[in-house]
């Protein structure tokens, strides 16, 4: 989901928080499987990642990640440009006072904190201005209910990527909206709800 549409997607997901004991391999694993994605011609049938959708969009995501490492991220992978092509990246090591852990990256790049439990996972997920959608892995259900209603996001996915249609309603929290679209929520929307009282001696 990271890499959809180059990575920008308001949807994608920008920021894994892995829990301590799974946190070495997923990294070491993650990593290595966008490594194996490289930019490519977008018209070209075995093109997994296309550019930018413009060279001032990859020149801003170029500066984000440099200033991101300026300010102690760790760089694992990527962080290359050409022209508005832009290698998958991984990044590390974000502290609360860096820019990075406040910005939105619209490009095929991933920040991947480290919580020491379930708790510290949720401060971190939600220390965040944005708030569309998030998405939660668990094989632990009561965990998966607990944890997603504590998270600060429109929209919480369990156990699978985006999915949308018709009958969802659409939207975010904080800066990334306060409506919906679609489904019914979404049609409440679009109408003016009128109180009309009729006294009890009518």
């Amino acid at each position: 989901a990271r890499l959809d549409n180059s990575g920008q997607s308001c949807n994608a997901a920008k920021r894994f928080v892995v829990i301590d004991e799974l946190y070495e391999p997923f990294l070491e694993k993650f990593a290595a499987k966008l490594s194996e994605v490289e930019a490519s011609d977008p018209t070209a049938e075995d093109s997994a990642l296309g550019p930018l959708s413009s060279l001032k969009a990859a020149e801003n995501l170029d500066e984000q990640v440099k200033r991101a490492v300026e300010n102690g991220a760790t760089l694992v992978r990527g962080g290359g440009r050409n022209g508005a092509f832009f290698d998958t990246t991984v990044l590390t090591d974000v502290t609360p006072d860096n820019p990075a852990s406040k910005e939105e990256f619209f490009g095929p790049v991933a920040q991947v904190y480290r919580a020491s439990d379930e708790e510290e996972a949720v401060r971190i997920a939600n220390d965040t201005p944005f708030g569309l959608g998030s998405y939660l892995y668990t094989t632990d259900k009561e965990q998966a209910s607990r944890v997603a209603d504590r998270i600060e996001a429109g929209m919480v996915f369990v156990n699978v990527v985006l999915a949308d249609g018709a009958e969802l309603p659409f939207g975010g929290v904080k800066r990334s909206g306060s409506g919906r679209e679609l489904g019914r929520f979404g049609a409440d929307e679009f109408v003016n709800k009128k109180l009309i009282r009729v006294g009890n001696d009518w």
